[in-house]
């Protein structure tokens, strides 16, 4: 028996898995009932958001470890394993997109859910063993791109459950929280791989220099039984919303939408840069400051970006989406030009606490813009639809107001796709301008030359007196 059978919500006209009728921008409705089925599918969401982050992004804490328990892959095959899964999460974003409207929210999120035992348990065994080719490590790699791809359909499902004035809030809860994952794992791998959490069960420990011993297998096991409760919490807790529902015809409909190219642009130098960054830190300390163990640190790039992030959708609710993000890529300019005053220049040392505070308000920047870029989407499709609908009757309306919900949905899901290419393009071009030039500056400056491009795209389309679209 479901949860929303046994504690339905009062006013609902049906209390199953699926719901036929759901109506959040009507105040009486979301009142008698509806607010509370969309905050229990929003804490359920979040957790299921949360451990793909963590396995996601799990290579980057693996992969320092590998060569101390035996396996003699050199730098770049290391660097490829842990560029991998953000290549893959990013390509499977794309058709995770279009996912939650075919298959229902309930049922997708459940089973691209327990999809993460896959790499997870694999992983476990395989770093057992160290004749282990590197072939397989290749495929586990981008096995963890499954925990990419359920960004975007976690994303497009919470949307369809908010009134348009709650989104921001709504999304930058499930993202912000979500996005935690990746800063719970780069602070938690480090603990569990030192002791034997699953007794024999869990296989013997590796020996490395020194004489200590390390369980890395952890990093993968750890997140087994958190994966099966939130897959059994997602089945049985969520809903499915019957009024979402579309082909994939139907929502092929943004990819003739200028406005939904324009928000990928914009998504990918917020989200694009918080992944990318978060996947790029520990090894750009590494090489910029190596008397600093970057594992003491990584982990607090991510947390900062993860928790402002439902403040920025907070802010964009309150102040307007386009106004909060003109004004954050403004400060992620600044914040560059600071970690480029302190990182060593010739002659120099640097100072790693001045790069390290100023790359800390760079990652709050990406949080404040990925919570406010994602309120801008809702609303500028809403508009759009009104605009079309103008001269309509109360049904043309009404079928208008359903459109651009399932549009804006199908555009969040898409633009989360493209943004998270940075998880794997960031840290390439900190490796390149290091080969190319011997240092990051060269892609730092590249970063801030993008930003400036997005200010203006913001500025012109939805900020500036007389916008196209004001949001």
């Amino acid at each position: 028996m479901s949860v929303t059978k046994s504690a339905p919500a009062a006013g609902l006209p049906n209390t199953g898995p699926v719901i036929h009728d759901w109506r959040p921008e009507d105040p009486t409705f979301w009142a008698n009932g509806g607010k509370a089925v969309a905050s229990r599918n929003l804490w359920i969401s979040i957790p299921a958001l949360l451990l793909a982050f963590a396995v996601w992004m799990v290579w980057s804490a693996v992969t320092v470890r590998l060569p101390a328990i035996g396996f003699s892959f050199s730098t770049d095959q290391l660097f490829w394993l842990a560029a991998l899964p953000g290549l893959s999460g990013a390509t499977l974003r794309i058709f995770y997109s279009f996912m939650v409207p075919i298959f229902g929210g309930r049922r997708w999120t459940a089973l691209s859910t327990a999809s993460l035992l896959l790499p997870a348990l694999w992983m476990g065994f395989a770093v057992q063993d160290p004749s282990t080719p590197y072939s397989v490590f290749v495929i586990i790699a981008l096995l963890c791109g499954f925990g990419g791809g359920n960004f975007a359909s976690s994303m497009s499902n919470i949307s369809f459950f908010y009134p348009k004035a709650q989104q921001g809030t709504a999304l930058g809860l499930n993202a912000g929280l979500g996005n935690l994952g990746v800063s719970v794992m780069q602070f938690g791998v480090p603990l569990v791989i030192g002791a034997g959490l699953f007794g024999a069960v869990g296989g013997s420990p590796q020996e490395v220099a020194g004489g200590s011993q390390l369980w890395l297998q952890n990093a993968g096991f750890i997140w087994v039984p958190f994966i099966l409760a939130v897959t059994v919490a997602a089945w049985f807790g969520m809903n499915d919303l019957s009024s979402a529902r579309a082909s994939f015809s139907e929502q092929a409909v943004i990819f003739k939408r200028k406005h939904n190219w324009l928000m990928c642009w914009l998504y990918l130098a917020t989200f694009g840069s918080f992944i990318g960054f978060a996947a790029g830190f520990p090894m750009l300390i590494k090489t910029q400051f190596p008397g600093v163990d970057p594992l003491k640190f990584a982990f607090l790039g991510p947390l900062v970006g993860a928790l402002i992030r439902p403040v920025g959708g907070w802010l964009a609710d309150k102040l307007g989406g386009a106004r909060v993000t003109l004004w954050n890529f403004g400060v992620m300019i600044a914040a560059v030009f600071g970690v480029l005053q302190f990182l060593p220049q010739a002659g120099s040392e640097g100072n790693f606490y001045g790069f390290l505070i100023m790359f800390m308000l760079l990652f709050v920047t990406t949080g404040v813009g990925n919570g406010s870029t994602f309120r801008m989407i809702p609303v500028i499709f809403r508009t759009l639809h009104e605009r079309l609908s103008s001269s309509q009757g109360a049904a043309g309306k009404d079928a208008a107001i359903k459109n651009a919900g399932k549009e804006a949905a199908a555009v969040l899901g898409f633009s989360s796709a493209v943004g998270a290419y940075g998880a794997f393009f960031i840290p390439k071009s900190f490796g390149t301008s290091m080969a190319l030039t011997g240092g990051p500056q060269a892609a730092l400056y590249l970063f801030v030359a993008y930003y400036v491009s997005c200010i203006l795209v913001t500025w012109w389309w939805y900020s500036r007196k007389g916008a196209e679209t004001p949001c």
